[in-house]
C-alpha cells in the first residue's frame, strides 16, 4: 500500500546559504534518512527504506515502513502527513534537503521484499522462505559427505529471534544463524482444491434437508391445484 503526496518548495522562499546544496542522490538520501528515520520511530514503526530518484524536473522521495503485525492504509497516510511536515520544517530552518520540487511517497513492504534483518523474518513466522545457505557442507537431509558451498534450502519459518531462524522444511526442522544466510525470500503459495479436505457431513446434511423440505412444498402445491380443478 503506498500513501503519495506532493510538496513543491514556495519560489519566494529565500534559500539558507549554510543549507545543503543539492549534490548527488545519495548524500541528499542520508540528508533526507536524517530528518525522516526519527520522526518514523516516534509515531511507532520502522523505517525499512528510504530511496530517492529523478522523475523529470523534480525527486520521488520513497519511503517504506513497516511494524510487527504490519501497517494498514490509514497508518501510512498518518506518517506520510507526519514527514512530509518535519520535512518543511527541516527545510524551514536548515535550507534545502531535496533540491526543487519533489514528491513523497510512503508505503508499506510487499512479499518481495528480501528478509535481511531478525525483525524481517520474525514478521515472517509461518510463510514459506527461499533462501541460500552460505558455505553450507549438507543441509537437512542429505547423505553422505558434500563439497561446501553456497546451497539453496526453502523452509518454512517456525520460529526467529535475535540469534537465528528455525526452518522447516520436509527433512525437518534446523535452526540457522542469520551469519549463515544470504536474504530471504517468501514465496507465494496457491492451495489447490484437492488440499482442502472433503466437504463437512453436517454441511451437506442440511442441504439435503433443505431440499427435502422444498420439493414436499411444490407437491402440496400441486395438491391444492388438483383439488381446487
Amino acid at each position: 500500500m503506498t500513501q503519495r503526496g506532493r510538496a513543491t518548495r514556495p519560489t519566494g522562499r529565500p534559500r539558507d546559504a549554510a543549507g545543503p546544496r543539492g549534490g548527488d542522490l545519495a548524500a541528499r538520501r542520508t540528508r533526507l534518512r536524517a530528518v525522516i528515520e526519527p520522526v518514523v520511530n516516534d509515531a511507532g514503526y520502522d523505517l525499512e527504506d528510504l530511496s530517492v530518484s529523478r522523475a523529470g524536473r523534480r525527486h520521488v522521495v520513497r519511503v517504506m515502513v513497516d511494524t510487527d503485525g504490519g501497517i494498514d492504509l490509514d497508518a501510512v497516510a498518518d506518517v506520510s502527513r507526519a514527514v512530509s511536515a518535519a520535512l518543511d520544517a527541516a527545510e524551514e530552518t536548515g535550507g534545502d534537503i531535496v533540491a526543487g520540487e519533489y514528491q513523497l511517497e510512503v508505503s508499506s513492504p510487499g512479499v518481495d521484499r528480501p528478509l535481511t534483518l531478525p525483525r524481517h523474518w520474525r514478521r515472517n513466522v509461518g510463510r514459506l522462505v527461499k533462501v541460500t545457505v552460505r558455505g553450507a557442507a549438507a543441509l537437512p537431509g542429505q547423505r553422505g559427505e558434500q563439497p561446501a558451498g553456497d546451497r539453496q534450502l526453502t523452509g518454512r519459518v517456525v520460529a526467529a529471534d535475535d540469534e537465528g531462524v528455525h526452518l522447516e522444511t520436509d527433512d525437518g526442522c534446523a535452526a540457522w544463524a542469520y551469519a549463515q544466510l544470504g536474504p530471504g525470500r517468501v514465496q507465494v503459495e496457491f492451495t489447490r482444491l484437492a488440499e482442502l479436505g472433503e466437504p463437512d457431513d453436517e454441511f451437506d446434511d442440511a442441504d439435503d434437508s433443505d431440499d427435502i423440505d422444498d420439493s414436499d412444498d411444490i407437491d402440496d402445491e400441486d395438491d391444492v391445484e388438483d383439488e381446487e380443478r
